[in-house]
């Protein structure tokens, strides 16, 4: 529904194409290098194609009618399809790197109107201060095991797990001018859920070791873990998400992203979805029924 207009576009693009390549050859026909007969088949094409061009543009205005109908009908609805879906539920949310504000705005949007809270926000810092964790852990007893190079991947699980459980958070407490960028939230409640967003583009060495080591921590933490990001991206995070087994929203700043998003959160099936091409699971979960009133 969302992008089958974009798919008649490109035909109509390359019946274009064909019917410029036509008109050179008419126009080198009347210079002796086509015959009559060629000459007239080649118009008899151009004729079909301008038919098979008139069918796709009705098709296109007919899929851009049915899209208004159905985005009017989807902000319509969508108060009612969110309302108090996340009731009491509390969500942390981590960026990596400085805060995207339009995936801010659409999360929080999206996790008010279901009713649910965002208790706290981390931004961290990329490209990781390898040095400047190495040297906190190593003066830091209780905290040694996560220390050396081969333990990045555990720290950044560790990390995770004090984001979602919060209480007792003595890796954050110990690293955070060394690892947050930006701070907002307490970090003493737990969460029923949280959502990761990562605005830069993929990281290598060290840091992608410890952001496969927070994304996994967060996907098996045992409550809802969903990756998010806006439409447009240049380089998607749905793949290093989805590697490490965490669900996925596309398009978080459309109503359909933040619908699927609060799903997402309510505990519907974990998957990938949104209208890009890594959204294999559909655009919307499948809707878990409310209970209560």
């Amino acid at each position: 529904m969302f992008d089958f207009r974009y798919h008649v576009a490109s035909l109509l693009a390359v019946f274009i194409a064909l019917v410029i390549g036509i008109l050179v050859g008419i126009g080198l026909s009347g210079r002796g290098f086509v015959s009559d007969a060629e000459r007239k088949n080649l118009e008899a094409r151009i004729s079909d194609l301008r038919g098979q061009r008139d069918s796709a543009q009705s098709a296109v205005d007919l899929a851009n009618q049915r899209q208004a109908v159905a985005d009017a009908y989807l902000a319509d609805t969508y108060p009612t399809l969110v309302a108090n879906r996340l009731k009491g539920i509390r969500v942390a949310v981590a960026f990596v790197g400085s805060i995207d504000q339009t995936v801010d705005r659409s999360v929080v949007q999206a996790v008010r109107d279901a009713g649910g809270r965002i208790v706290r926000v981390r931004a961290f810092k990329v490209p990781l201060d390898v040095k400047g964790v190495e040297d906190v852990l190593a003066n830091r007893p209780g905290l040694q095991a996560y220390a050396g190079k081969d333990r990045i991947r555990d720290l950044g699980r560790g990390i995770a797990g004090e984001l979602v459980g919060g209480g007792k958070t003595p890796l954050l407490d110990a690293l955070g001018d060394s690892l947050l960028d930006e701070r907002d939230g307490s970090g003493q409640p737990p969460v029923d859920a949280i959502v990761l967003s990562r605005p830069v583009p993929p990281q290598q060495g060290a840091t992608e070791q410890f952001l496969a080591g927070l994304y996994d921590g967060a996907s098996s933490s045992g409550v809802p873990a969903v990756g998010v990001e806006r439409a447009g991206v240049t380089s998607s995070a749905v793949p290093a998400f989805t590697k490490s087994g965490l669900s996925t929203v596309d398009s978080i700043d459309t109503t359909p992203g933040r619908l699927a998003l609060v799903l997402e959160l309510a505990g519907a099936a974990p998957g990938h979805y949104g209208v890009s091409p890594t959204a294999k699971d559909g655009i919307l979960p499948p809707f878990p029924a409310l209970t209560g009133g």
